[in-house]
């Protein structure tokens, strides 16, 4: 399955830099369709309104984390095979291993750049 660059994007993290950032490697790399949510319970609203190709999230946000979407993502039948992608600061093996568990499919350590967003995108559907 190739990459559809006209699939919408939602970019969750309850910093707004960091959304702009995301969304500004999202363009370079051929995406134009993103949204965003400041938090999981935010994203979780606009998911249930809308379909998303990819999830890009977050780990560290209050109220609802990004773990913790991923985990509401994947028990939701509507919503489970929504492709996600973790963001984090930390890359911490445990924190790796519990989203690999909860079925995230694949992970980003900040910093990062369009290459690396790229790989991870196309990694994730198999191009």
């Amino acid at each position: 399955m190739s990459v559809d660059h006209t699939m919408p994007i939602l970019v969750v993290d309850d910093y707004k830099t960091m959304i702009r950032i995301i969304r500004n490697l999202l363009k370079q790399i051929g995406f134009d369709d993103v949204d965003e949510a400041a938090d999981g319970s935010e994203a979780l609203g606009k998911m249930r309104e809308k379909r998303y190709g990819l999830v890009i999230s977050d780990w560290n946000m209050e109220p609802m984390t990004g773990y913790e979407l991923l985990k509401e993502v994947r028990a939701d039948e509507k919503l489970a095979r929504t492709p996600f992608i973790m963001v984090t600061a930390e890359s911490k093996t445990e924190n790796v291993i519990a989203a690999k568990k909860a079925g995230v499919n694949n992970y980003i350590v900040k910093p990062f750049n369009a290459q690396t967003l790229k790989s991870k995108i196309d990694a994730v559907f198999g191009d």
